[in-house]
C-alpha cells in the first residue's frame, strides 16, 4: 500500500465530538481514535463516564477533554461546543452515539393476543416510555448534528458519523420505539448527506449488528443465570459469523467514513453485523 494511499487514512490533528462515549460501542472508538492522533471530546450524559474515558485516552498518550451532556438539552451541547472550539477549534468530526433502548419503549411478546396477559404488548405500552427512546436516538442525533455541524459548513469540511441499527433495516420484534428511531436516523442521514453536500461536509452512518452491550442484556441474557435467552440464540443462528460483535470490529469501518479514504461517499448506512443483514433462509 503506497504512502499517499495510508495519508487518505490519517486523522492526526484532528477534532472529534463522540456523544455518548463514556459508553461500550463509543468508548471503544474515543479509544482508538486517541491513539491514531485525534483529540477527543468525549460528551457523555454522565460525567463519570467521560472523565474516566478521557483519562484513559490521556494516560495512554492521546488528547482528550471529558463533558457531561445530555443531548436533548441544545444549551448544554452549545456549551461544550464552544469550550471545545476555545481549546482545540471547532471540531471538524462528529460522532453522534447517544442512544440506546429502555424497557419503557419494549414490548415483552413478539405477538399481540386477542385477549388480555400479563405480558406488555403494544397496547400496554406508555406515550412517555415511548418517546424517551425515540428522543434519545433520534432527537439528541439532530440536535447534536445542528450545533456541531455549524463549524463544518463554516469552514467548507468536515465528516458527521451517525450510529443506526440493524432494526433501521427491518425492525426487529419487542423493540418499538428504537426501531421507529433508527429508521429514522438512517433516513434523517441522507437526508443531511444531500442537505450538506455543496458545503463539503459528509454525512454518513454505521449500522451495528449485535454487540453484547449493558443495554442490550436485559433482552439477551437471563439476569439470574447469565445464560443467553432464546432471542439470544436466535441472534447467534442468524448471524452467519456466529458470535456478536466486538467493540473493537467497528472500528476500522469508522475510520474509513471518518477519513479522507471516502471522500466521495455520502449518504450510506454501512452495515458491521457479521453478515446479519444478509441472511435469510
Amino acid at each position: 500500500m503506497s504512502n499517499t494511499i495510508l495519508q487518505q487514512f490519517d486523522l492526526s490533528g484532528r477534532t472529534v465530538a463522540i456523544t455518548g462515549g463514556g459508553g461500550a460501542l463509543c468508548g471503544a472508538m474515543a479509544d482508538a481514535l486517541g491513539t491514531m492522533g485525534v483529540k477527543v471530546a468525549v460528551l457523555d450524559l454522565s460525567t463519570e463516564q467521560a472523565e474516566m474515558r478521557a483519562n484513559w485516552i490521556v494516560r495512554a498518550g492521546g488528547q482528550a477533554l471529558p463533558f457531561g451532556c445530555d443531548v436533548l438539552e441544545r444549551e448544554q451541547l452549545t456549551r461544550c461546543y464552544a469550550q471545545i472550539s476555545e481549546a482545540w477549534g471547532p471540531p471538524e468530526l462528529l460522532i453522534n452515539g447517544a442512544g440506546g433502548n429502555d424497557p419503557g419503549g419494549t414490548t415483552s411478546v413478539e405477538f399481540a393476543e386477542a385477549e388480555a396477559t400479563p405480558e406488555v404488548s403494544f397496547f400496554d405500552l406508555e406515550p412517555s416510555g415511548f418517546r424517551q427512546v425515540f428522543d434519545l436516538n433520534f432527537m439528541g442525533n439532530f440536535l447534536a448534528t445542528q450545533v456541531f455541524s455549524r463549524g463544518m459548513v463554516a469552514a467548507g469540511k468536515g465528516s458527521i458519523v451517525n450510529i443506526s441499527s440493524m432494526s433501521a433495516f427491518t425492525p426487529l420484534t419487542k423493540v418499538a420505539a428504537y426501531s421507529a428511531a433508527k429508521a429514522g436516523v438512517s433516513n434523517f442521514t441522507q437526508w443531511l448527506a444531500v442537505h450538506l453536500a455543496h458545503v463539503g461536509v459528509r454525512v454518513n452512518a454505521l449500522a451495528p449488528g449485535f454487540f453484547m452491550t449493558e443495554q442490550l442484556r436485559f433482552l439477551h441474557l437471563d439476569p439470574s443465570t447469565g445464560e443467553l435467552l432464546p432471542r439470544a440464540r436466535q441472534v447467534i443462528a442468524h448471524t452467519p459469523m456466529g458470535r456478536y460483535g466486538d467493540p473493537d470490529d467497528l472500528i476500522g469501518t469508522l475510520v474509513w467514513l471518518l477519513s479522507d479514504a471516502s471522500r466521495f461517499v455520502t449518504g450510506v448506512v454501512v452495515p458491521v453485523d457479521g453478515g446479519f443483514s444478509s441472511f435469510t433462509i
